[in-house]
């Protein structure tokens, strides 16, 4: 199974390993993947802007699992914020260790001016993995197409890319204005259920709100 979590790792790196995505960014972004696959497989709902758990059984993937156990533990319910802020700490390394581990993508040590390590992790051959191929290509479809052709699936990842800023690489040879109109669009769509919906609008507020702060914040720190 492509996860969304998949998805957002594979376009946040291009194809010789270099991530695209602000550190920040694509770990608030793959706490929100967390949780919106676990509002697409049935598992959670935003009741009063507060995640709760509707059926604890198994998804069956390790890491929307584990998500769905601190879900179900938790004592009372939070707010999807909350989730984000939680879940998406060290989601970033599980997801690029799955990757490698099933051949996606490679890891490549290397130094900068001979002394600080880096890792990059590009991918075999040079060749863009079928699963991003395929993110790209239902993206710019729903992107380009008018109406309510957008599957909650795809919906739910334009969300994201949107909800930590990039869109703008994504869709870099479209223009930018009939982007943003479209994904407001796909956001308003009739394309999922009630609950499926009331997630990723809810997901998508709280990535934003926490991209937005943490790069405040970084710019004040910076600015000291």
């Amino acid at each position: 199974m492509v996860t969304l979590l998949d998805e957002l790792v594979l376009l946040a790196y291009d194809d010789d390993g270099e991530r695209r995505l602000g550190s920040t960014e694509l770990e608030y972004g793959l706490g929100g993947a967390l949780l919106l696959e676990l509002a697409l497989a049935g598992r959670v709902d935003v009741d009063g802007n507060r995640v709760v758990v509707v059926d604890a059984s198994p998804v069956g993937e390790p890491l929307i699992d584990a998500a769905l156990a601190r879900v179900a533990a938790e004592q009372k319910p939070r707010k999807p914020g909350h989730w984000v802020d939680k879940l998406r700490r060290g989601a970033r390394d599980a997801v690029l260790e799955r990757l490698v581990a099933q051949g996606t993508l490679d890891r490549a040590e290397q130094k900068v001016l001979w002394v600080f390590p880096r890792t990059q992790y590009p991918v075999p051959g040079g060749v863009e993995p079928p699963a991003e191929t395929d993110a790209r290509q239902r993206m710019r479809a729903a992107v380009t197409s008018t109406g309510d052709v957008a599957d909650p699936r795809t919906a739910a990842l334009c969300s994201l890319v949107a909800a930590v800023g990039f869109d703008r690489k994504v869709f870099a040879d479209l223009p930018r204005g009939d982007v943003k109109r479209r994904l407001k669009e796909i956001g308003r769509g009739a394309w999922a259920a009630t609950a499926v919906k009331r997630a990723i609008e809810e997901v998508y507020a709280a990535v934003t709100i926490a991209v937005v702060a943490s790069s405040t914040a970084a710019a004040a720190g910076g600015g000291s």
